[in-house]
This record gives structure tokens, C-alpha cells and sequence, in this order.
């Protein structure tokens, strides 16, 4: 017998003993009763009982209903906690390695799969760690020289243009104006807008101002700067002195000077002095210090 009909037989007195015993065997036995003490003191001499078995229903509902709100609370925490535990999952398997260097700071990296990367100062290399496997690929702004583990496609991404290899060492440098790629060993696919080129052991890919500059073969076998010295050849001089801003950390007055001027020599890492007279003294310059403000002027 359904329990709405065992509790309707109830009301009605009308139980037989086999009914009784299904009735006491009701899990809200004791809540029934209850219910009926108090409903008895108010009972109507005309008793209707499908009403007031209505009303049982109802009280009953908002009984077990009650018994049961301290779930709710938990469950929205469980809830709460479910959504954060995937949000950091989602957040920490997407998430970014970055590396920044300050001016005048470099730093040594080592890559997930062992590849080396030495980073100049001012400049910013992102990874995602999780997918390296995947995907060797990261993201550039500044200057970095690689070594790279042999395995998978490894793609360097600029705003300028993207470098791919599979197992080399090469140079990116990227900066205001400039993206110059320079490999050291192995080959290496340079890809700026429409143009593609492969390189190879002391070819460059120079883009000056916006236009493609051919450049004679290198003979070292890496970067000057990861030895401490900036090295240019035929170079604007405004680009040495932003490389000599990034590598001391100071700010160049230079009114009344040509700054497109070219430039060939290279400056020290360790020694300001020497390293402004390397810069001044090839093209007739005097300069003054004050704190880290170097004013450059014509003699």
C-alpha cells in the first residue's frame, strides 16, 4: 500500500494490524505522531480528512525540508570549492613561465627539454611548461641567444617575425626597429611578414627601419654580449646607444648629434668609463656624467 494511503487509513482510523504495522515502519513513524497529537487539539467535529491529510503533507514537506537546509550551505561550498579547484587547474596548466631582465641584468635559462637560453638584459622570454612537450615554442621581446636540444620543431615567436628550428644555436635580437637573427650553428628559418629565409652557420637576417639589410658573414661562433661586450658593424648610432642605456642602466642627452649616424666598434659590460670612450671617441664626441645622466657633446 502506498504511503499516502496508509497515513489517509490512519486519519481515518481504519487501519487493520497487518496496515498498522506498515504504517509504524514509515520512516517519519514518529513525526506523524507528533503531527497528530497536535492536530487533535484543534480537530473540527466535521473532520475532513483529505484535507487535512493535505495539510500532514505539506507540514511534513517543510519539515524534512528544514531538517535538510544545513545541506545547502555545504553544497554550495562543495560547489564553490569544485569551481576553484578547476579554475586553478585550468589557470595553472595554461599559465605562462615568464623570465624578465632588468637594465644592466642577464640571466641563464634552462629550458624544460634542456635547451639554453641566455637572456640580455631588458627583455622578456614566455613559455608554457605544461605543453612543452607538445610545443617548444616562446615568446621574445629583447634579445636572447639559444642553444637548442634536438627533438621537436622549436619556434621563437617576436612581433617582428618568427625563428624555427630543430636543433642549433642562434641569436634573436629584437628591438625598437631593429630584428636581427644570427646563426651560430645548425640552420635556422627566419619568417618576417611575406619573407622567408633559411640560414646558415654566420649567416644574419637583418630589418633596419623597416627595410632588409644584407650582412656580411660572421666568423664567431656566438654573440658578443653573452661575453660581456656589445658589438656593432656599421650599426646606427642611435641603436648603440640604446644597447648602452639597456647594459648600464643610464639615460643619454644627446642634443645637436646626429644619431643616424653609423657606427662600427663595440663597448664593455664592466667598465662605464672605457666603455663611453669606446662609443665617443670614433665619432669626435665629449661626454659629462651626472648620477646616471650622460650628456654627449661634439668637441
Amino acid at each position: 500500500m502506498k504511503r499516502e494511503d496508509l497515513i489517509l487509513k490512519w486519519l481515518d482510523n481504519n487501519l487493520n494490524s497487518q496496515e498498522l504495522e506498515a504504517f509504524k515502519a514509515l520512516e517519519d513513524y514518529d513525526e506523524l505522531i507528533r503531527l497528530n497529537k497536535s492536530l487533535q487539539q484543534f480537530k473540527p467535529e466535521n473532520f475532513d480528512s483529505d484535507y487535512e491529510l493535505e495539510r500532514l503533507n505539506a507540514t511534513l514537506k517543510n519539515k524534512i525540508k528544514k531538517k535538510n537546509n544545513w545541506l545547502k550551505p555545504f553544497l554550495r561550498v562543495a560547489a564553490i570549492l569544485a569551481i576553484c579547484l578547476c579554475g586553478y587547474y585550468y589557470y595553472t596548466t595554461t599559465l605562462d613561465t615568464n623570465f624578465n631582465t632588468q637594465l644592466a641584468e642577464k640571466e641563464n635559462i634552462l629550458l624544460p627539454d634542456n635547451s639554453q637560453v641566455q637572456l640580455n638584459a631588458k627583455s622578456t622570454l614566455a613559455f608554457n611548461k605544461s605543453s612543452w612537450k607538445d610545443s617548444r615554442d616562446l615568446d621574445l621581446n629583447g634579445e636572447a641567444y639559444f642553444k637548442v636540444a634536438k627533438g621537436s620543431k622549436f619556434t621563437v615567436h617576436t612581433n617582428a617575425g618568427n625563428i624555427s628550428v630543430l636543433g642549433t644555436e642562434f641569436n634573436v635580437k629584437n628591438r625598437t626597429n631593429l630584428f636581427e637573427v644570427t646563426c651560430y650553428e645548425g640552420s635556422v628559418k627566419v619568417e618576417h611578414n611575406t619573407t622567408t629565409r633559411i640560414l646558415k652557420p654566420g649567416e644574419s637576417f637583418l630589418i633596419l627601419n623597416g627595410n632588409l639589410v644584407e650582412k656580411p658573414i660572421v666568423n664567431n661562433t656566438s654573440p658578443f654580449w653573452i661575453n660581456n661586450e656589445s658589438a656593432f658593424k656599421s650599426m646606427p648610432y642611435s641603436q648603440v646607444i640604446a644597447e648602452f642605456e639597456r647594459q648600464y642602466n643610464v639615460t643619454f642627452s644627446v642634443k645637436d648629434i646626429d644619431t643616424n649616424k653609423v657606427f662600427t666598434g663595440s663597448f664593455a659590460h664592466n667598465n662605464l668609463d672605457i666603455a663611453l670612450q669606446a662609443i665617443t671617441l670614433p665619432l669626435n664626441l665629449t661626454y659629462s656624467k651626472n648620477n646616471n645622466k650622460i650628456s654627449l657633446k661634439r668637441e
